[in-house]
């Protein structure tokens, strides 16, 4: 009997020691947080180092630019931050506090704030519904507080943006009766973020900052820091209909000439490969006999660039999938074989055949398709690779590891390239890929190029169609302010001249872009250099803009008997660098609101007084699209051009000034195309205002340097 009662006890006993071991462990784990650098904090809770979004990118910090940040205190209490592990999972928990505001997890189309949503950050083709399945779903966030969280874990993330109530609640919701009280809602206060990892442990990186950009911009840094592209990836972009040749192609270059439109880049969509959907990576000979020279005489007499489609995964039976068998996943996709390239063999392999087929030919670069969903086009979680990840950790870097492949393959020729990618995540900052995909809204567009400066992607939209020539000088202005300007006629043929009674402006707005060419690329120098995002949403200049107010929901007793109180967006303006507030037009729009920052703000063609700070209403013609500049502003511009290979030394640049009050803005410049400004190879020139005085100052390297600077007062 003492025996029976000894063996039931025993391991009782020493399962309530483990557990109140574990209990202590966790506990304790919230407050291992480790300083990196100054402002950052590092919490890593695994067993031993495992597969993750920042070691998959092959990124390191930018060390020497983030010790250059100040000291910043701990911005949270470590008491309220919860750390645990249980059943193979890593639960957090974060403090929210009632006014504040939480931005970022990914690349989200309909809405910009996150309070009270949830998503499980999974890579995928966005579907319209923003739920964290999307191109970018980084596991990143940034608090109105001056704070931001990075779960550096390559799995499906759950995150409850302040949406689970808790009965222990440090600011518990206030309880209602909704028979008697209209300001019931079905949503009660909640004052947390709670994650769920499926991993044992995982890494946390916390940024504190004394505003939301700063905390962007230790973010980027940490994940790489960001890049400058080549200066023709920022001319205008047209990809040619599918099953293009040679003959189409030149005579499409022709068109662009006599028509006199900018244009830099030819896209290349399917049909340039000998097999595609999968692809072999090598030329159909019938289309494109002579792959070598027709691509020599593109760059050397008509100065364009060539960008080829592809998806990644390859024909069976191919020369390169000869090769790469021995490093390929259990499954296939569209019956094509998927390289692992984690594996450093496979990525040579890789490099190796599109060097001899592409680079080497003068290729420039890639559009790299169908890496993101959707899951019933793509290996399952199921699958397995020859490195040992499962298709879901594959799934969420695979975009990664196939930018940081190709970019490889152009760095080993020190040279810069320019592509698309339909998917990303954190430690992508640093390689010179912009997001697309085929969804196709206009206004949803730009709330994804807002919310892509929270998450340290760039994302950008498209013109393929419109219904409408409203519609497509308004689209195509949108476009002419984002990362890449691009026109993509790959299914319908379609040109800038497509609608004739709106192609003045549209060759308008194309040709202004090309004037602000120094400015654009001085901008993408910050993201380079300080890790500031090159387009910026609203809230991360001034930290004082709301964003709208909350806009009251009836109860609905048949569609949504528990319809909720919504919190206005500020999504459909932004700042492209820091002078240029940009608000695009839409589709029936006589006019439109703009919020506008603190200060004073002028229209950028008049140089008027537009406002200061607060809601104006302006109305625009369909051959403007609505530009508004910060009080201070220096603008740098050139002439109209319609190739960047026109964009020279003796290039000459008037320097627009706006406003009365002074200010400085640090004109960059390389050579445009090599990866020499990495050591130090660019100049750098602050150009100063003061009342009527101007200067300039060379702060790196004066080698090149524009030859002719004029200044001109905009605001009379």
């Amino acid at each position: 009997m003492k025996q029976r009662i000894q063996s039931i006890i025993l391991p009782l006993l020493i399962l309530f020691l483990a557990m109140g071991c574990t209990n202590a462990d966790q506990s304790n784990l919230s407050k291992k947080w480790k300083k990196v650098y100054p402002g950052v904090w590092k919490n890593d809770s695994r067993k031993s180092p495992t597969y993750d979004l920042l070691s998959s990118s092959g990124s390191s910090p930018k060390t020497e630019i983030l010790k250059t940040f100040k000291n910043s205190a701990f911005p949270l209490s470590k008491n309220e931050i919860e750390i645990s592990q249980k059943n193979g999972k890593t639960y957090l928990s974060f403090p929210l506090e009632r006014k504040e505001q939480i931005y970022g997890l990914g690349l989200n189309f309909k809405t910009v704030k996150r309070r009270g949503q949830i998503f499980r950050l999974h890579v995928d083709h966005y579907n319209g519904v923003d739920n964290g399945r999307n191109h970018a779903p980084v596991p990143f966030f940034v608090s109105s507080k001056g704070y931001g969280v990075l779960i550096n874990a390559a799995r499906y993330i759950d995150v409850y943006v302040g949406t689970g109530v808790r009965k222990n609640a440090k600011n518990p919701a206030v309880v209602k009766d909704r028979n008697m009280d209209p300001t019931w809602e079905p949503m009660p206060y909640s004052d947390n973020i709670e994650i769920i990892v499926p991993e044992s442990g995982v890494d946390v990186i916390l940024f504190a900052g004394d505003n939301m950009m700063e905390v962007v911009q230790k973010f980027n840094l940490y994940c790489g820091g960001g890049f400058i592209p080549p200066k023709w990836g920022l001319g205008f972009w047209h990809r040619t209909p599918t099953m293009y040749n040679q003959k189409k192609v030149t005579e499409e270059i022709n068109n662009f000439k006599k028509k006199k439109f900018p244009l830099d880049v030819i896209g290349l969509e399917p049909g340039w490969h000998s097999k595609a959907y999968p692809c072999t990576f090598e030329w159909d000979s019938t289309r494109f006999p002579t792959p070598k020279q027709f691509t020599q005489k593109l760059l050397k007499k008509d100065h364009i660039r060539l960008n080829l489609w592809c998806n990644p995964y390859l024909w069976p039976g191919s020369d390169l999938d000869k090769k790469m068998e021995p490093y390929t996943g259990s499954h296939t996709v569209w019956n094509g074989t998927i390289p692992d390239y984690t594996i450093p063999e496979a990525q040579k392999v890789f490099q190796n055949h599109i060097k001899k087929h592409q680079l080497d030919l003068g290729i420039s670069g890639f559009k790299i398709d169908e890496v993101d969903g959707l899951d019933r086009w793509l290996w399952p979680d199921y699958a397995t690779f020859p490195s040992g990840l499962d298709g879901e950790q594959m799934r969420q870097t695979y975009g990664t590891l196939l930018m940081k492949t190709t970019n490889d393959a152009y760095r080993s020729k020190n040279e810069r390239t320019y592509g698309l990618i339909r998917a990303a995540n954190a430690g992508s900052v640093s390689y010179p890929y912009v997001i697309y995909n085929d969804y196709y809204n206009h206004k949803d567009f730009i709330t994804a190029l807002i919310n892509s400066s929270f998450s340290g992607v760039l994302w950008t939209p498209e013109v393929r169609a419109s219904k409408t020539s409203e519609e497509w000088v308004r689209r195509m202005q949108s476009v002419c302010f984002a990362p890449i300007a691009m026109l993509n006629a790959w299914a319908n043929g379609t040109k800038p001249w497509s609608y004739p009674e709106v192609y003045e402006a549209c060759q308008e707005v194309a040709f202004l872009r090309m004037q602000l060419l120094p400015y654009i690329y001085s901008t993408f120098a910050q993201y380079y250099l300080k890790g500031t995002p090159p387009f910026r949403a609203m809230e991360l200049v001034d930290h004082q803009i709301k964003g709208g107010i909350k806009v009251s929901k009836k109860l609905d007793d048949t569609e949504n008997p528990y319809a909720e109180t919504a919190s206005k967006d500020l999504k459909d303006q932004y700042m492209m660098g820091d002078y240029i507030l940009v608000a695009p037009m839409f589709e029936g729009q006589k006019k439109r609101e703009v919020l506008l920052p603190k200060g004073r703000w002028f229209d950028f063609y008049t140089g008027k007084l537009v406002g200061e700070g607060g809601k104006i209403t302006v109305q625009c013609g369909l051959d403007k699209i609505p530009l508004f500049i910060k009080d201070g502003a220096i603008i740098p511009m050139i002439p109209k051009i319609r190739q960047t290979s026109e964009w020279t030394l003796e290039t000459p640049i008037t320097v627009r000034v706006y406003g009365n009050k002074s200010g400085s803005f640090e004109l960059y410049n390389d050579d445009g195309s090599s990866l020499n400004y990495e050591k130090g190879d660019y100049s750098l020139i602050k150009l100063k205002r003061d009342g009527t005085s101007t200067s300039t100052e060379i702060i790196n390297n004066g080698k090149w340097q524009p030859k002719h600077i004029s200044w001109e007062f905009v605001t009379k």
